[in-house]
């Protein structure tokens, strides 16, 4: 379960960094963040046994192995250039990331010869149940885990540096991924002791091969996580404000009616355009709050000297409030359909106690709150 979980968000992560990327194809980050997703997207399928199989029937046995191993050397060396590129300029950056191709071209050729020369009876085995007592098993493993050992090490020490210098969400992703990394590196570590050991011939417990796999299976869905992480937060803070100022302008709805029937040269959208399109796109909805605020506003403003009017029970010297407001709103939009006579000079309406727009917001709603009520 938890290998599919982490094969759909891997899967979901790639599509849209790959959107991303064909907005801003110039963007190194995104080249690096977006190759390194490709590359575990591709060793994803070969590590599972119907992926393996049907690999290895097709071109050789140990194909599958050889080439998981592949992809995730160059998802490690991509993302170590993300480090490179976002730590440097641009020239420096991808300098660096052209000298770390010569330790990742020599690691994979010698991988590859190394499983050329392994008998392929020798090849198709897990990790637990490999002979490291034959050369070219050994050294496929003490050569692939040398360098994830060196790669995520160098990543793992740019992670902590850029956590100590951001802000929330990042922080907390890279603080995830640095854990993450940790974890791997320490596993990767004790890893290649014991080939070490298998290799020279000493038996190593089956608890150790176990706990080394037991960490990496959770650090790597800690390790997606926390890449994940940021961009979450911040799609669902977006989210919020979206239901938030959807919710809003729903509720200003009474208000912005009475008035705009009143007032409709105080309409922004004098323009025709896609109704449908408008409420199709996210933007739409920020749009349209923004628009019906301002409309709300203005079309207190015009209406304001009638509004100073007060009623028989009310006092003359009284304060605008929503409630008042909302009460004397259908006599004054009466008295300015028929053209009654009235000081042209605006007076303060539902007026805020702040000086932000979402201050005036929340007096525009309790009055059009108070104008469904009466």
């Amino acid at each position: 379960m938890l290998t599919l979980l982490l094969g759909i968000v891997l899967v979901l992560a790639l599509v849209w960094k790959l959107s991303q990327l064909a907005k801003a194809p110039s963007d190194r980050l995104l080249q690096a963040v977006s190759l390194c997703l490709v590359c575990a997207a591709l060793a994803y399928p070969l590590g599972l046994a119907p992926g393996a199989r049907a690999t290895d029937s097709l071109i050789g046995g140990g194909t599958a192995k050889l080439l998981q191993n592949v992809f995730l050397l160059g998802a490690v060396y991509a993302l170590q250039c993300f480090f490179l590129h976002s730590a440097s300029d641009r020239d420096t950056g991808r300098r660096r990331a052209r000298r770390e191709l010569i330790p990742l071209g020599l690691t994979v050729a010698v991988i590859t010869l190394a499983m050329l020369v392994t008998p392929e009876s020798e090849r198709s085995h897990t990790y637990a149940t490999a002979n490291m007592r034959l050369a070219g098993v050994a050294v496929f493993y003490l050569t692939a885990g040398l360098y994830l050992v060196y790669s995520l090490a160098m990543a793992l020490w740019w992670t902590v540096r850029h956590a100590r210098v951001s802000g929330k969400p990042l922080r907390t992703g890279l603080r995830l991924v640095a854990t993450a990394l940790s974890a791997i590196v320490l596993a990767g570590a004790v890893r290649e002791v014991l080939n070490v050991v298998r290799w020279l011939g000493g038996e190593v417990h089956p608890a150790a091969i176990t706990g080394a796999k037991l960490l990496l299976d959770l650090a790597i869905p800690l390790f997606v996580v926390g890449i994940i992480y940021p961009a979450t937060v911040t799609r669902w803070a977006t989210a919020r404000l979206w239901w938030h100022h959807r919710r809003t302008y729903r509720r200003l709805g009474p208000l912005w009616t009475a008035l705009n029937r009143a007032f409709p040269e105080d309409a922004l959208n004098r323009t025709p355009s896609s109704a449908w399109r408008d409420t199709l796109r996210v933007t739409g909805v920020h749009r349209r709050y923004y628009r019906r605020v301002i409309e709300c506003r203005d079309g207190l403003v015009h209406i304001s000297p009638y509004l100073a009017r007060p009623g028989p029970d009310e006092e003359p010297s009284g304060p605008l409030t929503p409630e008042v407001v909302a009460r004397r709103l259908p006599e004054a939009l009466r008295a300015h359909t028929v053209g009654e006579p009235v000081s042209t000079r605006a007076v303060p309406v539902a007026l805020p106690s702040g000086d932000g727009l979402d201050d005036d917001v929340r007096q525009l709603v309790a009055l059009s709150d108070a104008l469904q009520k009466a």
